[in-house]
């Protein structure tokens, strides 16, 4: 490794990960396009396209895309629901491995990781000795590939590893990181969505390139910290530390409807099953959260949110439930019949850390009650004891979790 490298920060980033696992437990799916996410149901369903192979990549189909429209562009696609389950063990078993390279690994999702080899480099020789180490270890006891890339930084490896999808390797040394993110599309940085782009591209700015020689007074004046952020990043000036235990944020749960819903009662019987969700979650991970917020999308994909902080922290349904209620109750003026609703809890804390408070002595017997059916739900399923407004969301609504 040269002397030049400050930190050496891999990004691997896992190849089409749900559809490429469906492919590898039907190898007669293998070659073909597999697109997993919600049921198509002939062009008429509702949700998104999760993942899609490279296969169905090439009929232009790409993940967060309409079901309907992919279905569209590749009726004779192989359309799977997803296997959450079988993709977290996939993901465990990945993730394990990695550490065998460093012990400093931050996964940002199921499928992806971010490592700081910079003190582990010399165990292997060098950095692509390293790397080539990383994805055959993965392809060895997965029989899955994943794109590499290596960088002085965070943002700089993970527009690397997405240089030679599938199965690729890129390595960017310091020096070369200036002529490896000029031609780059501006898309490419990290944080730059649709809203950003626009504003970028009045700017007449379409590359990395054209960024990084944009005057910085005038990104400041546009775009405020985000025009800040962005002189940075087509800089590759990044000190973002590789975080080994990156604290949950928030719990959510959110469905879509098959078909868009417009009775309140059926919005609450529904808000009151994605609360139970939500609060078991909280439970089980043994946390708290003092704000919640509600979600809802309309038939005209506009989406709104509305949050309220508590006083004090908590892990109860009925409580989620109950403030989540009142946020819906201020929606009802709204025209448009809702297409998705979610429920979420952030500003969390470990519930060990969370001083008693004359709140816990009040709900501790709730508590008892939600934690009896968490476990009885764990041991006989879902149905096992629940609220009971929650059996008519189980036996009338259409919809996904």
């Amino acid at each position: 490794m040269g002397s030049n490298w400050p930190r050496v920060i891999v990004h691997v980033d896992m190849d089409a990960f749900f559809a490429a696992v469906e492919q590898l437990l039907h190898p007669e799916w293998k070659g073909k396009p597999v697109i997993v996410g919600a049921d198509p149901r002939g062009g008429r369903g509702r949700g998104v396209v999760s993942t899609a192979s490279y296969e169905a990549r090439r009929y232009g189909i790409h993940s967060a895309m309409p079901i309907s429209q992919a279905y569209r562009l590749c009726p004779q696609g192989i359309y799977v629901r997803p296997h959450g389950e079988v993709y977290a063990e996939y993901s465990r078993r990945i993730m394990t491995l990695l550490t065998d390279f460093t012990p400093y690994i931050q996964a940002v999702s199921i499928d992806e990781a971010f490592l700081d080899v910079t003190r582990s480099v010399h165990l292997f020789g060098d950095i692509e000795p390293l790397a080539l180490e990383v994805k055959r270890r993965i392809f060895q006891e997965t029989r899955l590939t994943a794109s590499i890339g290596v960088a002085p930084s965070k943002s700089v490896a993970k527009m690397a590893s997405d240089f030679r999808k599938p199965d690729g390797l890129t390595i960017v040394p310091p020096e070369k990181v200036p002529s490896f993110l000029d031609p780059l599309p501006v898309r490419k940085i990290w944080g730059v969505g649709e809203k950003t782009y626009r504003q970028l591209h009045r700017l007449g700015i379409e590359t990395i390139g054209q960024l990084r020689r944009f005057p910085r007074q005038v990104l400041r004046q546009t775009l405020g910290r985000m025009g800040e952020h962005l002189y940075r990043m087509a800089r590759g000036e990044d000190n973002r530390a590789v975080q080994p235990e990156d604290d949950i944020k928030s719990v959510s749960h959110e469905i879509t409807f098959e078909t868009d819903e417009t009775r309140p009662e059926m919005l609450e019987n529904v808000l009151l099953n994605l609360s139970e969700k939500v609060g078991r979650r909280l439970r089980k991970y043994g946390l708290k959260g003092k704000t919640i917020r509600l979600k809802l999308r309309f038939a005209d994909f506009s989406t709104y949110t509305r949050s309220h902080t508590l006083t004090h922290h908590t892990h109860l349904t009925e409580e989620i439930y109950a403030v989540g209620r009142q946020l819906l109750i201020g929606f009802r003026e709204l025209p448009h019949p809702v297409r998705l609703i979610g429920i979420g809890v952030s500003q969390l804390v470990d519930e060990q850390g969370v001083q008693l408070s004359m709140w816990d002595i009040e709900n501790e017997k709730k508590l008892r009650l939600e934690k009896i059916m968490d476990e009885l739900q764990d041991k006989y399923g879902a149905l096992a004891l629940t609220h009971a407004q929650t059996l008519v969301v189980k036996h009338n609504r259409k919809g996904k979790g």
